[in-house]
């Protein structure tokens, strides 16, 4: 088997405060994150790490919530609705807990890493499946084209927030290496279907959301390939400050294409009865505002390649 999904063994740097440690960034942190659900994950973190339970199980345990959410989401009774709300965000809240306590307990792994969108994925799944059953049996005709367009928009508007996010993780903090298709494919061929069938499932589904992020963001792609073949193993001090300097203020429309932000945009559809507004939501704004920032990436990351040839030819 493969070393490459197994534990990363590395010793976190001193904290402000033992919570600071477990976040991935506080800057890309959400103001809901760190207000609440940071701060409830980091208590059920440290439950967790005492009971000696994985990351992983962490992760699972969340994903049930969550999928029961999206199947409570079906009923048309408000109250049934809302504990749907109260599992999701309990769901959520597991979420946190699962990458906190592998920072707390330094269980940091690729299968992690790759099982946390996976469940994320099946989470919304059943939400978009019980949502449709819904509105079809409520006489909506188009329910399911409606939910299948939906639901591919917010896996392309989730993978780009998703890619941006780990790539400022990489550029602008110095962190472990950004994946890429060839990576993610060397490693996969290194599973075998019979003997390490989990792991290499788990390849796949990861490969193919990686290729879909280089496609997406291409000038990510581009800018990651120029600093590994130029910066070796580090990402020099001034470039990780330019690439910050351009890219967190577009953190805070990220944001808004992420988890808590639809689920404030399901609460409040929910409580007028009317959730088949939120596909069009997906499809409408979620998708002009996904396009916007992919014009808005792109942009940031020619300059910086631009930036780094400028420097380079100077030196």
């Amino acid at each position: 088997m493969g070393s490459d999904l197994g534990t990363i063994s590395q010793p976190p740097s001193p904290p402000s405060s033992a919570i600071d440690a477990t976040y991935k960034a506080r800057e890309v942190e959400g103001i809901v994150d760190l207000a609440f659900y940071r701060r409830v994950g980091f208590g059920l973190a440290q439950f967790f790490a005492r009971l000696n339970f994985t990351p992983t199980a962490v992760t699972l345990i969340g994903g049930i919530f969550g999928v029961v959410a999206g199947h409570l989401y079906f009923y048309q009774a408000l109250a049934i609705n809302l504990i749907g709300m109260l599992f999701h965000v309990i769901a959520n809240v597991f979420d946190n807990a699962d990458g906190q306590l592998a920072r707390l307990t330094n269980q940091q792994s690729r299968t992690g890493r790759i099982l946390d969108p996976v469940v994320d994925h099946a989470i919304w799944l059943s939400i978009y499946v019980h949502l449709g059953l819904r509105l079809q049996l409520g006489g909506f005709s188009a329910a399911w084209i409606i939910a299948l367009a939906a639901g591919l928009s917010h896996g392309l508007q989730a993978g780009a927030a998703d890619y941006c996010r780990n790539a400022y993780l990489y550029f602008g903090k110095g962190g472990s290496k950004l994946d890429s298709v060839s990576r993610v494919q060397q490693e996969y061929r290194q599973y075998s279907w019979r003997t390490n069938a989990w792991s290499k499932l788990l390849l796949r589904l990861y490969l193919n959301a990686v290729h879909e992020q280089e496609l997406i963001l291409p000038g990510v792609k581009r800018l990651r390939q120029i600093t590994e073949s130029n910066f070796a193993d580090a990402i020099p001090d001034w470039f990780q400050l330019r690439y910050r300097t351009l890219v967190l203020p577009t953190f805070k429309w990220w944001s808004l294409l992420m988890t808590n932000s639809r689920m404030l945009i399901l609460f409040v559809l929910f409580l007028i009865h009317q959730p088949v507004w939120y596909f069009w939501f997906e499809l409408t704004a979620g998708n002009l505002l996904l396009v916007y920032l992919i014009f808005r990436q792109e942009k940031i990351s020619r300059s910086l390649v631009q930036t780094f040839t400028t420097q380079k030819d100077s030196a």
